[in-house]
């Protein structure tokens, strides 16, 4: 029942913006944590960013001051702000709510491919 849905992807230049969006359904969204995640090919699942039910963001140190994380409780959405974007920010970029540990929810991705 619980549904989480990525939009926004495709194909940018380096050092061009992009904004991935989250949609979530089916749970009581506001009182969770919400994450962004990426996975490039051969790579393990990495944490890109994350927001708190109050609003407190933490960022991966290669993303302080190029990617923005928000959340619309109003509209049970969770964004994503990337800029000055790079060619190793190519992979599909997930959204996770963490209802708990070990149970949380996963969307089924979006591409971001970076390339001139």
């Amino acid at each position: 029942q619980v549904q989480l849905v990525e939009s926004g992807g495709g194909l940018v230049q380096p050092g061009g913006s992009l904004r991935l969006s989250c949609a979530v359904s089916g749970i009581f969204f506001k009182i969770y944590t919400a994450d962004w995640y990426r996975q490039a090919p051969g790579k393990q699942r990495e944490l890109v960013a994350s927001v708190t039910r109050d609003g407190k963001t933490t960022y991966a140190d290669s993303m302080k001051g190029r990617f923005a994380i928000s959340r619309d409780n109003d509209r049970s959405t969770v964004s994503l702000e990337m800029n000055m974007l790079k060619a190793a920010d190519t992979a599909v970029y997930y959204c996770y709510i963490r209802e708990r540990i070990g149970s949380g929810h996963w969307g089924q991705g979006t591409q971001v491919t970076v390339s001139s």
